[in-house]
């Protein structure tokens, strides 16, 4: 470890291919710069040109949300540390949807300039982005068969079960439960419910002994039913991916 915010970024990027001495050294001189986003702050807008910097997250939650012409919200992914925010524009012209900071937000702004180049120079590291975006897609795919083809119950369950993966992979402590970072209306807008839908739900799966709660933390009596009511299987997070274990 170089003690550099970007060890963070290799360390991502090598769970996604197996990098050389080189390609880690040409990560670490990538120019950077340090910025935090308040809650509810807007990262991307549908519609601009993406910032000129390109910004990965080193701690907080952010999500992606697209809305309708009269302003119903549809949340379609969320993101924490790890994660690049912005990524999927790297070579787009306007952004196709908005990012927002799901907590305050410390990001790692990149140059694009610079990003562009090592993804095309620097075969390994540009596969890496390849395959970072592609699980994003992955991730989406299972997203919409979430909210189009499974009841409440399973949806919920099934956002709980793919977060809890997600946080441990990122290193946050999982083996109790986990504290989400969302609130019952952000939760709804995950899953395409009302919040009242949520909150009866939720009821419904803790009164089966299937999740307790306590405000907004979650544990889990047995994963494996909380799975088998979700229809849930990590395969679509291909955590097995690239040169170092998750």
């Amino acid at each position: 470890m170089s003690g550099s915010p970007l060890d963070l970024m290799v360390h991502k990027l090598s769970t996604r291919v197996k990098l050389s001495d080189e390609d880690r050294s040409a990560i670490l001189a990538l120019p950077y710069e340090m910025r935090t986003y308040q809650a509810s702050t807007y990262v991307v807008r549908e519609g601009e040109k993406p910032r000129a910097s390109c910004e990965f997250i080193q701690d907080g939650f952010a999500f992606r949300q697209k809305l309708t012409a009269n302003g119903a919200r549809q949340i379609v992914s969320l993101h924490l540390r790890g994660d690049f925010i912005d990524l999927q524009h790297l070579f787009l012209n306007i952004a196709d949807h908005n990012v927002q900071a799901l907590t305050e937000l410390k990001v790692i702004g990149v140059e694009r300039d610079a990003l562009q180049r090592i993804a095309l120079e620097r075969p390994a590291v540009g596969r890496a982005m390849w395959v970072d975006a592609l699980v994003d897609s992955a991730i989406y795919r299972e997203w919409v068969l979430n909210v189009g083809r499974r009841d409440a119950r399973a949806r919920i369950a099934h956002v709980l079960c793919e977060f809890t993966l997600r946080m441990k992979a990122a290193g946050f402590p999982t083996e109790q439960g986990l504290e989400l970072p969302l609130t019952q209306e952000q939760l709804a807008d995950v899953v395409g419910l009302t919040p009242v839908h949520v909150n009866r739900t939720l009821k419904s799966l803790e009164a089966d002994g299937i999740v307790h709660r306590a405000k907004r933390y979650i544990s889990f009596a047995d994963w494996d039913a909380t799975s088998t009511v979700g229809d849930f299987s990590s395969l679509y997070l291909h955590l097995d991916q690239g040169g170092e274990a998750l």
